[in-house]
């Protein structure tokens, strides 16, 4: 299994300003590409190269790795939406490949500037290295954050077997009020995030109607803590359920909710609950953690699964009366609407098998 990690760097004084030189470098490389992309229309990187390779060695210092990987940056950026010219920041990630960037141990990178190579100390090595047989695979990115350099890699994570087909399956419903609810009746409420979502908005509001750079920093600030909160959240849940699944040897049973913000229509009070609600990631967070623990994972379809009785089977619209009640027109079972949901989906994926060719 791919997972990226971020490794910490320490270069020195010196090193730091060659670092800092490189990339201006290279993301200026980067623009004078793309503009060659989207005049001559085209994201092909060997019919750019013909027309940018020599002035962006002669003009940016670049060598001829650099050149080719920013060529290659801004050819695939433009083919992502030709309606635009690519524009790069300054301090923008550079990447670097085999050829421009080697290891010296786990604990030392020697990394091509742009007057000689530099050999710098990694002091955070992450968690995934130290995992038995990881091992690091094809480029890394140079990143500049909070005047920190970091080196983003992408490591093989050998994966346990699985073990077969489960004895039975966790179903998780997803939703807003309640982030995650599994089939044993366990919520994960998601009124905190939805809080703190919320008075970071207002305070948002306000910071851009006053528009000075203090208030820029601070808008800069609060969406990166924003970010890192609901992060830790999604970290916290997805680990819960995972541990569970593990421990009584369960699979677990995930909603496919691919293409459902197109789909589903709220009021305009609750737009920005549904457009921040991050279920992506929460969904990546829960499938690498169930790869590396073993843990079988299937997606399925969510269709009439809050709708539907599990104890008599019978779907009805009228079944749920409100957002948090289930009541069975047919038989009278009463309970939760979110944990009816989470069971029917745990048989959903008991009968799905999923299509091997």
């Amino acid at each position: 299994m791919l997972v990226t990690e971020m490794l910490k760097l320490a270069p020195t004084a010196e090193q730091a300003e060659s670092l800092l030189a490189t990339m201006r470098a290279c993301n200026a490389a980067a623009n004078r590409a793309a503009e060659v992309a989207f005049a001559h229309h085209s994201a092909n990187k060997v019919a750019v190269q013909k027309f940018v390779y020599s002035d962006l060695r002669h003009e940016f210092g670049l060598s001829a790795q650099m050149a080719i990987r920013s060529i290659a940056k801004a050819c695939e950026a433009y083919k992502r939406d030709k309606t635009i010219k690519p524009v790069f920041r300054e301090l923008g990630a550079v990447a670097y490949d085999p050829r421009i960037l080697s290891w010296k141990g786990q604990d030392r990178v020697s990394i091509l500037t742009l007057g000689r190579r530099i050999v710098v100390p990694v002091v955070y090595q992450g968690r995934w290295l130290k995992r038995a047989g990881a091992t690091m695979r094809g480029q890394a990115d140079l990143v500049y954050r909070d005047r920190v350099f970091y080196l983003a890699v992408v490591i093989d994570v050998p994966e346990p077997a699985t073990g077969g087909e489960p004895d039975k399956w966790l179903g998780v419903d997803l939703g807003i009020v309640n982030l995650v609810t599994d089939s044993t009746g366990e919520a994960h409420c998601g009124k905190g995030v939805r809080a703190v979502r919320r008075r970071n908005a207002r305070l948002r509001a306000r910071l851009q109607a006053k528009g000075t750079k203090a208030a820029k920093r601070l808008l800069k600030k609060r969406r990166r803590k924003e970010s890192r909160f609901a992060r830790d959240a999604n970290h916290v849940i997805s680990k819960n359920l995972v541990g569970k699944a593990k421990d009584t040897r369960s699979g677990i049973a995930l909603e496919d909710l691919q293409g459902i913000r197109e789909r589903v229509t709220v009021a305009k009070a609750r737009r920005a609950d549904l457009h921040s609600w991050s279920f992506r990631r929460l969904r990546t967070f829960i499938t690498y953690k169930a790869a590396l623990a073993g843990v079988p994972l299937r997606l399925v379809d969510p269709r009439n699964t809050s709708r539907t009785c599990h104890a008599c089977g019978h779907c009805d619209k009228r079944n749920r009366p409100t957002r948090d009640d289930f009541r069975c027109v047919r038989c009278g079972f009463a309970g939760p609407a979110d944990h009816n949901a989470a069971i029917n989906i745990g048989r959903r994926a008991a009968v799905s098998q999923p299509y091997a060719a």
